[in-house]
């Protein structure tokens, strides 16, 4: 596990810049057995050449054999161990939408969804509504009045809201409602905790309020709730490893866990050119700029292997315009792996490439699964070790002992 205190002790100030590209569900499965993967089929010339260049391994996220979320799996990403530093995804959400979040409020993050007539869930994400139906539908919702708590209900993105409770004494160790799973029932908001009563009492009010105001609006005629939180108060990124670090990402959950530790989430742009020059635009005024990829994600999600390929062949079309900027240190990797075989997250290590100024070159060739187990960082490091190695090879760690 990183040792903050450790690491801020050898920080040392020089004039090279980091990035951290993030490509979400990076990591992925042949669809008939033998065949390759989704990065594996990409014609990726630009991503080959860094890896020529420089060192690849498959990291883990969390733990080996563990799914992660999102949340977690960034935060592996940034230093942060994910069994140590918890947060429900409710709280990033909440902060990846700029809201005015307090560390006693509880938030929590929904999904509208459809269910039929016997209150089953048809789709957990309503056919992926229009954001705009999505505002719609939350104006309709902040007309619940629920006992002695102030009620905010706001749209994140197509089928997302975040759900915030501010009151006295609320506590968020709530079960989520989401089966996640097509054909179940929605579930009760159970309180894992005594403390937790109150909460879990008001998130069940609100959500059979819910269902009788959006039951004549079919697909999006359900909520599904998860990720109950309060804000958690954690040394910062700059804390730690002494770097001004900026967010570009498009999508509200991402920028609220680097907002939660401390980055400056910049302008929220769609598609990869536009994420790029938004980084071309501020390069002065960083050391490290972590940029997210959202749709590889959401290509393997919906069980589309061509779609995610193409979406990593469009990101490698664009790195010129990063290699251009001469950063010290390029981190291609994804957050999780997503194969469309399985259409979630798994369990599976994510592909990774270090390029920088000072590193040891390997023998890797193509940028890609079976290729990253034969490269230099090995075939299944810690994701909490890519940022000492980020600092180490942009010269910003001293020596350690005489």
């Amino acid at each position: 596990m990183m040792d903050f205190d450790f690491i801020r002790e050898l920080n040392k100030h020089e004039d090279t810049k980091i990035i951290l590209l993030v490509m979400d569900g990076l990591g992925g499965l042949p669809i008939q057995p033998g065949g390759p993967t989704e990065l594996e089929q990409a014609r990726t010339p630009n991503f080959d050449d860094l890896a020529r260049h420089g060192l690849c391994g498959l990291h883990v996220p969390v733990r080996p054999g563990i799914t992660p979320g999102s949340g977690p799996s960034h935060l592996g990403l940034f230093g942060y161990d994910p069994l140590r530093y918890q947060v429900g995804r409710g709280v990033l959400s909440a902060l990846g939408i700029d809201f005015d979040l307090r560390n006693s409020d509880v938030a929590a993050r929904g999904n509208f969804c459809s269910i039929d007539e016997n209150g089953l869930v048809t789709d957990r994400r309503a056919g992926r509504i229009p954001t705009e139906k999505n505002r719609e539908l939350c104006a309709l919702l902040r007309n619940i009045e629920l006992p002695g708590v102030e009620l905010f209900v706001e749209t994140v993105k197509e089928h997302r809201i975040v759900l915030v409770l501010r009151g006295e004494d609320l506590e968020a160790d709530i079960a989520d409602t989401d089966p996640e799973e097509v054909g179940a029932k929605p579930l009760e908001p159970e309180a894992l905790t005594t403390e937790s009563r109150k909460t879990a009492d008001l998130v069940k009010n609100f959500l059979e309020q819910a269902g009788t105001i959006l039951a004549g609006h079919h697909p999006a005629n359900m909520l599904l709730l998860r990720g109950f939180a309060k804000k958690p108060d954690w040394p910062s990124f700059e804390q730690i490893y002494g770097l001004r670090a900026a967010a570009i990402a498009g999508y509200p959950m991402y920028r609220g866990v680097a907002k939660l530790v401390g980055m400056e989430a910049l302008q929220a742009v769609d598609g990869v050119e536009r994420e790029f020059q938004v980084v071309r635009d501020r390069w002065r005024d960083f050391d490290f700029f972590y940029v997210h990829v959202k749709h590889t994600d959401s290509a393997g999600e919906d069980g589309d292997f061509e779609r995610k390929v193409s979406l990593i062949e469009e990101v490698d079309r664009q790195i010129p315009s990063l290699i251009e900027l001469d950063p010290d240190v390029l981190i291609v990797t994804g957050d999780h792996s997503t194969p469309a075989l399985l259409k979630h997250h798994s369990w599976h290590p994510v592909p990774t490439l270090l390029w920088s100024k000072h590193c040891r070159q390997d023998n890797v060739e193509q940028f890609g699964e079976r290729a990253c187990m034969q490269g230099g960082l090995g075939p299944r490091f810690p994701a909490t070790d890519l940022l000492p190695l980020a600092m180490a090879n942009a010269l910003r760690l001293e020596k350690f002992g005489a």
